[in-house]
């Protein structure tokens, strides 16, 4: 069931003389500004918002008209992090900015949704090589002062399902563990070698040497691969990143299909792809929360943690459970909670998403 919630920006999305502006909508504020400042790699920072607001268009599953739903934005001490799920909601993506990237201040921390329009999306597909990007996420406040009148205002369809969705995927990748790193030339030529027509099959791919092999059944250190078409939104950052790293559940001979996270890393960014176990599987469907949530305390435990946050962009379990005087078990299931009901969404980094 989908709710309708109306979005406000101030103005369009912009990029101008190589500034990039991002408009908000809300957060902590009605309209945040999370960062002002150049990012120190701007092509490749293109290119990853570009495949972030791909996916966000995409749907893999039965692919119709564009999705066409605007990412996700959170601001932290130490980075920008830009998500979104597919049309579909089995293909979750993120691009991290992480401190090398960053050249400027980050002055607020929250969440909020941006607006990536057409016409950004092909400015950002203009920059170049050594041309610098400037980002301002949010606008700043003499604009704010000066735009009576000037709300852009859209309606559209609440993705409920990314809500649960995020929840879902914080649950799963709680138990990945790093499978497989390859060096950038090694993860080309496999993602290259990928078999056509395997868009809707499920494989596994195991680490031979510094490159994967593909098999067609779970063998123990075996990570599967749902829908390899599914990546095709890393293929761009390739010729940036410096390694792949893989991440999944522990699986045995004959387990069940499994996510997995697909992550390519510069040293200033970080773009992953997180594919559902089967490329016909939402996300948002999958359930795992529902064992967090089943608590008798778990509502409870929630406004607590809740409380405890504050709003502190990093999430550390262990403390959340000393500070609150409950187990690491009852903070990760409040957590759950936060996450489904959209009440706060902290950074995902320090509650075992990889990365």
């Amino acid at each position: 069931m989908n709710a309708v919630q109306t979005y406000r920006y101030l103005a369009p999305s912009t990029l101008a003389q190589r500034s990039l502006a991002l408009q908000t909508s809300g957060g902590p504020a009605p309209n945040p500004r999370f960062f002002a400042g150049f990012l120190t790699t701007g092509q490749a920072a293109a290119v990853g918002l570009l495949a972030v607001a791909e996916v966000a268009r995409t749907r893999y599953h039965r692919p119709v008209s564009p999705a066409s739903l605007d990412p996700v934005v959170t601001g932290s001490r130490d980075r920008l992090r830009f998500e979104s799920f597919s049309g579909c909601c089995g293909v979750y993506a993120r691009l991290d900015v992480l401190p090398a990237g960053l050249d400027g201040d980050l002055s607020e921390h929250g969440t909020t949704n941006v607006d990536v329009n057409t016409p950004l999306r092909e400015a950002l597909a203009r920059v170049g090589g050594l041309d610098p990007l400037h980002l301002s996420v949010g606008p700043d406040d003499l604009t704010v002062s000066t735009l009576d009148g000037a709300v852009v205002e859209k309606k559209v369809p609440l993705p409920v399902r990314w809500l649960r969705g995020f929840a879902e995927v914080q649950v799963l990748a709680a138990r990945f563990e790093p499978r497989a790193e390859l060096p950038a030339a090694e993860a080309s030529t496999f993602l290259r070698r990928l078999p056509r027509g395997s868009d809707r099959s499920v494989l596994w791919v195991v680490p031979a040497g510094r490159s994967l092999r593909l098999t067609s059944r779970p063998v123990a250190g075996a990570v599967c691969l749902a829908g390899a078409g599914r990546l095709a939104a890393l293929q761009p950052m390739l010729r940036f990143a410096k390694t792949l790293r893989v991440y999944g559940p522990t699986v045995a001979p004959g387990a069940a299909p499994a996510p997995s996270v697909w992550e390519l890393d510069t040293g200033a960014l970080r773009l992953s792809l997180t594919l559902s176990p089967e490329p016909y599987r939402g996300f948002s469907g999958e359930g795992a929360a529902l064992a967090a949530l089943a608590g008798d305390d778990v509502v409870d435990d929630a406004n607590l943690v809740s409380a405890l946050l504050s709003w502190d962009p990093t999430i550390d379990p262990d403390r959340l459970a000393e500070q609150a005087g409950i187990d690491a078990g009852r903070v990760r299931g409040a957590l759950a909670q936060l996450r489904a009901t959209g009440s706060r969404r902290p950074r995902s980094g320090q509650t075992g998403t990889p990365g």
